[in-house]
């Protein structure tokens, strides 16, 4: 009389097979999706300027302006890296499509070599469609050794159509900002302390 059951409960493990397939598929699926959520955020920020995110151009505008706008540069460094960070220049005034170069320095006042990485935006943040960085230090792992000064260069150009857009036509200034954060390294796996024998024990 059992064997009647045990072919249900057999065949009901057959039938939630797929499900439970189909449920393990998902949740992988969106583990997957929250570890490329970074870097997807990243990409559509570089490509719409959202949040005041730059623009990456791989050549140097070929339009030049006769009008000017002014540039001024920030730079900060977030809590547990100890570096010096500022601007060679604190703002400069350039034509609009013109390619210029500006430099950042920093300096590890430290006694130990650390590593900092940077991010940056744009301020008034719609106008971060249209600030195009040829060369860049962001995002890239920057060790510097105890004392030591790295000179860091950074060049750009404003896309000249922002004097096209109703939104951005009468912007007359724009602020850069960086933040150079700790990077975490590798930490020197400790050594093995074998135990100490009680001699009176042998």
């Amino acid at each position: 009389m059992e064997l009647p059951a045990r072919s249900d409960k057999l065949k009901a493990s057959r039938s939630n097979r797929p499900i439970v397939i189909a449920c393990t598929a998902f949740v992988f699926s969106m583990v997957g999706v929250s570890f490329a959520a970074v870097p997807l955020y990243k990409l559509f920020c570089q490509v719409t300027g959202y949040g005041g995110t730059t623009q990456r151009a791989e050549q140097m505008s070929s339009t030049v302006l006769d009008r000017t706008i002014r540039v001024r540069f920030d730079a900060n460094v977030a809590p547990g890296l100890p570096w010096s960070f500022k601007p060679a220049d604190r703002e400069i005034e350039l034509k609009i499509g013109e390619t210029v170069q500006v430099s950042y320095t920093a300096t590890n006042i430290s006694d130990l070599p650390t590593t900092g990485q940077a991010t940056f935006n744009v301020t008034p943040q719609k106008a971060g469609a249209y600030f195009n960085k040829v060369q860049c230090f962001c995002f890239i792992e920057t060790t510097l050794a105890p004392g030591e000064t790295l000179d860091m260069p950074v060049v750009f150009f404003i896309d000249p159509a922002i004097v096209d857009a109703p939104e951005t036509r009468d912007i007359t200034t724009i602020t850069l900002s960086y933040t150079f954060f700790a990077h975490e390294t590798e930490k020197p796996v400790a050594a093995v302390v074998e135990p100490v024998q009680d001699k009176e024990a042998l």
